[in-house]
């Protein structure tokens, strides 16, 4: 569902093409305390849990054993945040996930992420340690991961080392066990990545690259916690918002197409992923085109199609994809996936236009 249209004519109308995040999301906060925008969401994907998954992951944390078989948790995905939650708070509890964090770390892929763990941590992960705030990227993520991680194993080998030299005994059996027990807590644990059936691979293949030293190098367990696919009901749903918002703006005043004041008549479209690319178009009056038409053509259509909307991408990934697929030139391409830097991104696009 999408929310109630505004009757603030000065607000510029921007769509979120995406589920609203709980129980924070970002984008609408960000937005709406600007005072100049209209956030509306508009989901495009649609995400199924794959429960076998979660339970794997509560077992793990009911049972003790997710601190004796993994170092961590990597996040990149809110989704898959919001399952890793729904287990922790519902199944798992309090008690069971106080006493897991005391030996987890945490690494999110950036600001939403990080903020939705943040949650959880303060309420059910107390001890565990977050890192990736400012990450913004997988690659980014990664070298973050390797550095704090493989320091982190180091401390924890030389804590180790000097209590198994403070407790050395001379019976020969203490020994063998003190042997055991160091060789365990010195092996280097893996990470477990929670993640979509769609995802890059950037953080695994990084973290485990065969260019890097052995002793570098970090295993990751990836698990599947859901799936996603494009909803039905989005194009009916984001014509909806559409037809709305220049129902508003013809109300406001404003002949449809006019751009007297750009920062306040154009609506936007935020687009977060190239899944649903296609739908959007669609819905924008971008296709079908014409196989016959040739560029020119093809440009002019385009740009009647899009006469009173402006497009803006999360990242890289889906501006070229709208670029190389559709022919689609988005006005803007945050420099970091993020509210701000999708908002920055839009007020230098103004700031151009005027």
């Amino acid at each position: 569902m999408t929310n109630p249209p505004s009757n603030a004519p000065a607000k510029t109308p921007i769509f979120l093409l995406k589920t609203k995040s709980t129980p924070h999301d970002a984008y609408e906060e960000y937005f709406s305390a600007s005072g100049s925008y209209d956030p509306t969401f508009v989901p495009v994907l649609e995400h199924k849990f794959r429960e076998a998954s979660l339970r794997r992951v509560r077992d793990l944390f009911v049972s003790g054993k997710i601190g004796e078989q993994y170092g961590g948790l990597i996040f990149t995905s809110q989704r898959a945040v919001e399952g890793f939650a729904r287990i922790i708070t519902d199944e798992v509890g309090e008690t069971a996930a106080t006493k897991a964090s005391e030996s987890l770390l945490l690494y999110s892929v950036g600001p939403a992420t990080y903020r939705s763990l943040n949650t959880l941590r303060q309420s059910h992960l107390p001890h565990c340690q977050l890192m990736g705030h400012d990450a913004g990227t997988g690659e980014i993520l990664a070298h973050i991961i390797l550095n704090h991680y493989n320091a982190n194993h180091a401390r924890r080998r030389r804590r180790r080392s000097h209590a198994d030299a403070e407790g050395k005994e001379d019976d020969d059996d203490d020994c063998n066990n003190n042997s055991t027990a160091k060789g365990t807590s010195h092996t280097k644990l893996p990470l477990l990545f929670l993640i979509g059936e769609q995802h890059r691979d950037i953080i695994p293949k990084t973290l485990m690259a065969d260019t890097l030293p052995p002793e570098k190098r970090i295993e990751v367990e990836e698990l599947i916690v859901y799936e996603t696919g494009v909803m039905e009901s989005f194009e009916d749903m984001f014509a909806a918002a559409l037809r709305d918002a220049r129902a508003r703006r013809l109300e406001g005043g404003a002949a449809d197409g006019e751009h007297t004041n750009p920062g306040k008549r154009a609506m936007w479209v935020v687009v977060f992923s190239p899944t649903g690319c296609e739908a959007m178009l669609r819905t924008l009056g971008v296709l079908p085109g014409s196989e016959e038409e040739d560029g020119e053509k093809k440009a002019r259509r385009i740009e009647r199609a899009l006469r009173d909307c402006y497009i803006a991408t999360i990242g890289p990934t889906t501006r070229d994809h709208l670029r190389e697929q559709y022919g689609v030139e988005p006005d803007v391409c945050a420099e970091i996936p993020s509210p701000q830097g999708v908002g920055e991104g839009i007020e230098k696009f103004l700031l151009g236009v005027r």
